[in-house]
Order: C-alpha cells, then structure tokens, then sequence
C-alpha cells in the first residue's frame, strides 16, 4: 500500500501529477481514507506504469486512457509491446549518437570525412555531389533524366525516399552475419532495387555496377562502410547473387 507521496516518489512524478491523473480519471486512488489520503496498491502501480510508458512513447492522456479502458487490453501484451517500440528507439537513437560524434570528429578537426552519412540515407547534397561521376559513368542523358525526377517530388517525398533508402542499407547491416544468398537478405536487396526506381530503371547491368562501385569505389565505400564495415562487399556479393537470380527468370 503506497501513500501518494509514497507512490510519487517512486514512480518519479509529482504529486500533482498524481492528483491530475485522479482529476481526470486516467489513475484512480485504490481508495480514498476517512482522512481524505489517497491509497494506492500494486494494481494502480502496474497501472501507472503503463501511463508513463505510453507517454514515453508520445501519446497523449486521453488515448492512454482509452487504451488501458478498452475491455481487451492485456498487460502482458501492452508489455511486450513497448519493449519492442523502445527497442527500436534505442537503435534510432545509437544511430543518431553515432551521426553526432562523427560531425563533432568533423569539425573539431579529429577525423576528415568527405561526406557524412546520415541515418536517414544519402542527403540531396551528396546525391548532388556524385552527379558528376554519374554522369561520367551512365551517360548525362541518363542521369539527367534521373535528377529530372528527383526534382518533381515534393520536399516531402524525397525526405519519405531518403528515410526509405538509408533503412535498406541499414536493414543489410543488421544482416551482416547471415548468407548473402539467404531470403532475408535476398528480400532486402530486392527492396533496394526497388527503391532505385525512384531516380530511374535499373538494368541488372547497373545494379551489378553499383554493387562493385560501392566496393570499389573510395568515396562510396566510405559511406556505405559506415553502416557497416564490411557492408560493401557484403552488398556487392548480394547483388550479384539477385541479379544471378534475375538473370535466369528473364532466361526461364
């Protein structure tokens, strides 16, 4: 049995949070004493709990109150739930931490990096940047065409494309140690190539291009090394084993 001080104190709230919550009908006292004290049990601590898990995760207190109020909610699955919503916050946010001490070696001078990678995919102005060598390598008139599409989308179209593209290459990380010829892999690098239809159509010549320019290519493999790495020669591998695949479809 907790006071609401008690409970305050150990959920790491206010007591007129607690009061508020009370107010509102989002956390009832278990009871109320003749003194006017409110008490709590365990079943209002489990209760609480969800509370400030669910505002951890944004939603406001009359959609967490309609959720815990719902005849069908079940702790153990509203649990399982948020570790898995936290889980993927955590590796957002390492993501992120790790986009901030690469710009901080940056610009303090410690590490030189001739084109940042961020989490969210390749930024315009480094897509921008390897216009040239495109050109260089696919023919202007292709690669025209391709950055003539890129400025059709909206501003946030190319950010929806950008987070697009930046979770596949990440997704490949997270794959690192499985068979490049593996369905999951597979799936994913299928996803890839999907995804490049948003600038132009890969032939399955092209995407075994890329697949050795992001090897083989200094700048490129910097970059994508930065998920990974061994993720270049682990994409380059994978690539050639889908276009094998495509190849034999396109036969068959």
């Amino acid at each position: 049995m907790y006071t609401v001080r008690q409970l305050a104190d150990l959920a790491g709230v206010s007591v007129r949070t607690l009061h508020y919550y009370d107010e509102i009908g989002l956390l009832e006292p278990s009871y109320v004493g003749e003194n006017g004290y409110r008490y709590y049990e365990d079943a209002a601590l489990f209760r609480l709990q969800q509370i400030l898990l669910y505002r951890e995760l944004d939603l406001s207190l009359a959609e967490i109150r309609e959720i815990l109020d719902a005849p069908d909610f079940d702790l153990v699955s509203a649990l399982q739930e948020h570790r898995a919503a936290l889980e993927a916050r955590i590796r957002r946010l390492k993501r992120l931490i790790r986009t901030i001490d690469m710009t901080i070696a940056n610009v303090t001078g410690g590490v030189e990096m001739s084109k940042k990678k961020l989490f969210t995919g390749f930024t315009e102005e480094e897509e921008k940047k390897y216009a040239q060598e495109a050109r260089e390598r696919w023919g202007a008139e292709n690669v025209d065409r391709s950055y003539q599409r890129w400025k059709s989308y909206s501003p946030e179209q190319r950010e929806q494309i950008l987070a697009e593209g930046g979770a596949n290459y990440q997704a490949l990380a997270d794959l690192i140690d499985e068979d490049p010829a593996s369905e999951e892999v597979q799936q994913v690098i299928g996803r890839w190539h999907h995804h490049l239809r948003y600038f132009y159509e890969p032939t399955v010549e092209l995407l075994r291009g890329l697949g050795s320019l992001y090897n083989d290519d200094p700048d490129f493999n910097k970059t994508i090394s930065q998920f990974h790495p061994d993720l270049p020669a682990f994409m380059r591998e994978a690539i050639n084993i889908y276009c094998d695949r495509l190849e034999a479809e396109q036969q068959g």
